[in-house]
């Protein structure tokens, strides 16, 4: 005699089913990061807005979004490293937030997009930076805001997307990467592991 899954076993499997589905959907919408507003772009006044290291103007009544948060961090968290001048009268605009200072552009140092930043929650701490089949460590110095642009705080310079790891060019030589590929790089990040 075959016995088969009692009615009652099959409810409740099914009942934990649909639970976990109705979880994994709800954290889902939580963790997604959906852009905020869009603001236009204003001509920068004459002798504002540096451009060096691949740094982009904004444009005139052209539209960039902006974001209050970034994508979850994970155990490496994806993203997109691009390059940065920290030094004072570089492309970077003024002082790093965390210490209000300017830093070498020879130093591994970063600014992370706005949500990762997580309102100074990462000042002055290393995180590892994985890229170009390399790995490398870099501090946190300061914000690449996605939430603000196009002002004279920002350098009249765009927005920061909000999964960027703004980085100096020790960090881009740490990892190999060869001068002429500098600008963009998808890359892996984590915090760094306190020693």
């Amino acid at each position: 005699m075959k016995k088969g899954i009692s009615p009652k076993f099959a409810i409740l499997i099914l009942t934990i089913i649909l639970v976990s589905t109705v979880i994994s959907s709800a954290m889902a919408l939580q963790s997604s990061c959906n852009p905020s507003v869009k603001i236009k772009g204003i001509k920068p006044p004459p002798g504002k807005c540096k451009i060096g290291y691949q740094s982009e103007c904004c444009k005139p009544g052209k539209s960039y979004t902006t974001y209050k948060c970034s994508p979850p961090v994970s155990g490496k968290t994806k993203a997109v490293l691009t390059i940065n001048s920290f030094q004072k009268g570089g492309d970077g605009g003024g002082k790093s937030e965390c210490d209000n200072k300017y830093h070498s552009n020879n130093k591994p140092v970063v600014a992370l997009s706005t949500g990762w930043f997580s309102g100074e929650k990462r000042c002055m701490k290393n995180i590892t930076i994985y890229g170009n089949g390399r790995q490398t460590n870099a501090m946190v110095v300061d914000e690449c805001d996605s939430t603000m642009g196009c002002d004279d705080v920002h350098d009249y310079q765009p927005p920061c997307d909000n999964n960027i790891v703004d980085a100096s060019k020790a960090v881009w030589k740490a990892l190999g990467v060869p001068k002429k590929q500098w600008g963009q790089l998808d890359i892996f990040w984590s915090d760094a592991a306190s020693s």
